[in-house]
């Protein structure tokens, strides 16, 4: 017998023993009768082995009632258990099921608003692709993420699964050429150029651009909580970079997109073990240089003039958004955080 929130399945085999008591037939007796093992006649008995339509011939030869009385049991057995089985599933992923940012996956149009427990973990079912919430702590998939993360525990993981399955459903409608990780090598000049573009100018382009390098490009928006600046991982025949223009300011944006690049380049994606912390040190790195030419940077930082008129001069000289080069002296400590946040171009 199996047991649920809402249903009872009991097995044929309880129907077997109660006859078996009133004939007062030990199972060694009926097994003998049925012509069968007394271990198949067992787990008959304790409804580990379906009955099949031979033996369910069988029992009306040995016990009397007819062929169809048994199979309909089973039936109605077997329906019930599956009804027992899916009610416990969902019991324990409506409990996972809290674990995920819904009501704003809910915001974003991810899934469909509902406060209902039941319907939530039926939604989420959907979006992940999965038969069973469970599923997505016994297998992996998207293998190989790597990601800008901001910060590392059990909420922000959650939130990192449901925003690059976000990623990889609308990386499914962007067509793209063969991965070309040469011709994205020879790309990377013309994108850092568009730092100083506005993002209806560079937007589609930079998608175009990615897109004939292999790679698609999706944006989506930040979940509270989480950490996603950005996150790269491979789909089938084409690599996904998500982006979120969290803070919306624009030396965030460029610099998670060249990191990106920099795990995608640097071989990150291929490493059968998870993205390592010196991987996403390297990624950085590749970032700040390939916006920055380092021999030139560290020539601006040794003057240590640091003014409006300065940090505009600079970046003017090197092509870039001024508000570039004042997050990376505002997080190398050249200046405080407060300072010339005027400069920094913000995105809606």
């Amino acid at each position: 017998m199996t047991r649920s929130r809402s249903y009872i399945a009991t097995p044929p085999g309880a129907t077997i023993k109660e006859q078996l008591d009133d004939r007062g037939m030990s199972q060694k007796e009926f097994a003998s009768r049925m012509d069968m093992s007394e271990k198949h006649i067992s787990r008959l008995i304790n409804g580990e082995v379906q009955l099949t339509p031979d033996v369910a011939y069988r029992l009306e030869m040995v016990l009397g009632l007819p062929a169809n009385f048994w199979n309909n049991l089973e039936a109605i057995y077997q329906e019930k258990l599956a009804k027992v089985k899916a009610e416990n599933a969902l019991d324990l992923d409506m409990a996972l099921a809290k674990k995920f940012p819904y009501q704003e996956m809910a915001k974003n149009g991810w899934v469909p608003d509902t406060r209902r427990a039941e319907e939530r973990t039926i939604n989420l079912r959907k979006f992940f692709e999965v038969a069973r919430l469970e599923r997505l702590n016994n297998c992996k998939l998207i293998p190989n993420i790597a990601c800008r993360r901001l910060s590392i525990g059990e909420k922000a993981d959650f939130a990192l699964i449901s925003w690059a399955q976000r990623a990889k459903i609308e990386a499914r409608d962007i067509e793209t050429a063969p991965i070309d990780l040469n011709e994205l090598t020879n790309q990377l000049p013309e994108i850092r150029e568009m730092t100083t573009q506005e993002p209806d100018v560079f937007c589609q382009k930079l998608r175009e651009l990615l897109s004939n390098c292999g790679i698609a490009l999706v944006f989506l928006p930040y979940i509270e909580g989480s950490f996603p600046h950005g996150a790269t991982f491979y789909d089938r025949n084409k690599i996904v970079i998500g982006l979120t223009l969290r803070g919306k300011d624009a030396d965030k944006f460029w610099f998670s997109l060249f990191h990106e690049i920099g795990h995608i380049l640097l071989g990150h994606l291929n490493q059968k073990e998870e993205i390592a912390p010196d991987a996403e040190a390297a990624s950085d790195r590749f970032a700040g240089d390939t916006l920055i030419t380092p021999d030139v940077y560290r020539a601006f930082v040794r003057q240590g003039v640091f003014t409006r008129e300065s940090i505009r001069g600079f970046s003017k000289t090197v092509g870039i958004d001024p508000g570039i080069v004042v997050g990376r002296l505002q997080k190398e400590g050249h200046i405080e955080f407060s300072w010339f946040n005027d400069l920094k171009t913000k995105y809606e």
